[in-house]
């Protein structure tokens, strides 16, 4: 039995012990019940799955993602948004607000407008609260078993596959959680509307439902994605797009700005290095070297070549294929925050230094630059700054669990072991090491020797963890 068969287990125990008594009528979902139940899904997924929080990763997706809720309009939810490493073709808007991207979706991604028609698609969901109405309307469900249910989806369980997963662990009812054909029709109608109000190319939704079909046609027989077993028949949504997109053809006056695809590609290639064989990145990028139509994508393969050859400690070539992205993108100044990256990397420490002070003096909000910096000031020792920095970054990313090992390190160092250990806990609840996590959190709300504000924030994680054990 394999790790994550086992904790599906133990969660439907926990579900049945703590909710049956906790009968959720159909379409009766509150927003704060919906809030917790995306809360409890997240921390089911930093146990099971690996997210990639590197900053510039996370904020780009986040970004993107709140250009399209600032079309939107207010929320009932803070919506955060997530890259998780998985070769599934998939993305899934969770309650709460929760939207997860894998990997395994993007790498089949070409442009930022289909990147951008897929989250907007995702958000139309979430807008339109079609989860809670995927319950059935003459049953009761228990929030575990929708909870159990949406995690399913989101990891790809087998056995808790849309309209597979039977609610015997809870109270006896069936959840179907694909999206019905109307759904997928609002969602659409939504992000169609969304992309044009953004002067977005709205044929971008056209493109992907292509490359879903595609993919439904090919994995004929085989294990069915995750993705479109939620969101079904690629078909009949590729014909009622086409026919938005014909109706809009027959307009007059409708233009649409040409999209930068600069940090989408340079996003893709940071995430296929994390998330693919090496290799198959090096076939990729040679192969789009020779035969891409496109400037911007021959360009920044050369990007991939760069981040290839800095993992193999080849600075200098990586150093040169970076000086062809940044001929082609002078104004791109997240390549200088790049630059200096492999500075540190070759232990050029000073130049690195240099390009980061600039970096951070241009844009006091990139934490990305931030980030590299305060890193940089660790390794020189210069401890002062470097928390300093880390604490900022703390402010705007606080669920990006490498700064509190960073934070960990410089405590230590201090010989504040008991404020080391609180950073430890915080680094490994946000990396999904739960049991890790209550260990260092436990000894950090009894020691004395650790700051009083520290104490009572490991108390309340504490009761958090407590809260999403037990259940809504």
């Amino acid at each position: 039995m394999n790790r994550k068969t086992c904790f599906f287990r133990l969660v439907a125990l926990l579900s049945l012990c703590a909710y049956v008594l906790l009968p959720l009528k159909a379409l009766a979902l509150s927003i704060g019940e919906e809030r917790k139940i995306g809360d409890q899904l997240l921390y089911s997924v930093r146990k099971e799955l690996p997210i990639l929080d590197e900053p510039d990763i996370s904020q780009y997706i986040n970004t993107l993602g709140n250009k399209v809720l600032q079309i939107v309009g207010p929320q009932y939810f803070d919506y955060r948004f997530f890259v998780v490493k998985s070769d599934q073709f998939n993305a899934f808007a969770a309650p709460g607000g929760l939207v997860f991207f894998y990997t395994g979706l993007i790498e089949t991604m070409n442009n930022e407008d289909q990147m951008l028609s897929v989250l907007a698609h995702e958000i139309g969901h979430v807008v339109s609260r079609h989860i809670a109405q995927r319950l059935d309307k003459g049953s009761k469900v228990s929030a575990a078993t929708l909870l159990l249910a949406v995690a399913g989806l989101a990891m790809g369980v087998p056995g808790l596959s849309p309209g597979l997963m039977m609610g015997s662990m809870a109270a006896g009812q069936a959840i179907n959680l694909q999206y019905s054909r109307e759904d997928e029709e609002q969602a659409d109608r939504l992000s169609f509307g969304w992309l044009k109000q953004m002067r977005r190319d709205p044929s971008a939704m056209e493109d992907m439902l292509r490359v879903m079909r595609r993919i439904t046609r090919y994995r004929m027989g085989s294990e069915t994605p995750q993705y479109l077993l939620t969101h079904p028949n690629p078909e009949a949504r590729l014909g009622y797009v086409a026919s938005l997109l014909e109706l809009e053809k027959q307009k007059t006056g409708a233009a649409y700005d040409t999209t930068d695809n600069f940090k989408f590609l340079r996003f893709k290639y940071r995430v296929l290095m994390q998330a693919i064989d090496h290799e198959k990145l090096r076939i990729y990028c040679v192969n789009t070297l020779a035969s891409a139509t496109k400037v911007e994508d021959r360009t920044l393969a050369h990007f991939g070549l760069a981040l290839l050859a800095a993992e193999e400690r080849k600075f200098d070539q990586a150093l040169q294929h970076l000086a062809t992205v940044q001929e082609q993108y002078p104004r791109e100044t997240i390549l200088d925050i790049d630059r200096a990256v492999l500075f540190i990397q070759a232990g050029r420490m000073d130049e690195a230094r240099t390009l980061l002070e600039q970096a951070v003096k241009r844009d006091p909000t990139d934490m990305y630059g931030l980030y590299q910096l305060a890193k940089m000031e660790l390794m020189r020792g210069s401890t002062a700054r470097a928390e300093q920095l880390l604490q900022r970054v703390a402010a705007a990313m606080p669920e990006f669990p490498q700064l509190y090992f960073d934070l960990g390190q410089i405590e230590s160092s201090r010989g504040k072991e008991g404020a080391s250990v609180f950073y430890l806990g915080k680094y490994n609840l946000y990396r999904g090491k739960i049991k890790l996590a209550k260990q260092y959190l436990t000894r950090a709300s009894k020691e004395t020797n650790v700051p009083e504000q520290m104490r009572i924030e490991a108390r309340a994680l504490l009761d958090k963890l407590k809260d999403l054990e037990k259940g809504i």
